[in-house]
């Protein structure tokens, strides 16, 4: 049995196709091996691809209305006490 997949990535065909990859990508070509003569994969213009994948689709704004909200947590500040400013010149060289 022969699936389909149809894909805006280009990148997914050609590691397939790749005779030697670097060693970044050879755990992923070896991962695909699996299901190389299982699957047939297709790529289209990602224009006319209808069906985003989850990594495609636009990120949710961050406010209470998105069920996955974080509030944004308020960086401290730290306030400065006093500055030295030194000239270099005179205390290290004379």
């Amino acid at each position: 049995m022969c699936s389909e997949v149809i894909t805006h990535c280009a990148t997914e065909k050609s590691l397939l196709n790749r005779k030697t990859p670097n060693r970044h990508l050879l755990r992923w070509q070896i991962g695909r091996q699996e299901h190389r003569n299982s699957r047939n994969i297709f790529n289209t213009d990602g224009n006319i691809h209808q069906t985003a994948d989850g990594l495609s689709i636009l990120p949710l704004p961050n406010n209470i209305e998105n069920s996955s909200y974080i509030p944004e947590e308020a960086s401290p500040q730290i306030p400065i006490e006093g500055i030295s400013v030194t000239d270099l010149n005179t205390t290290f060289f004379e």
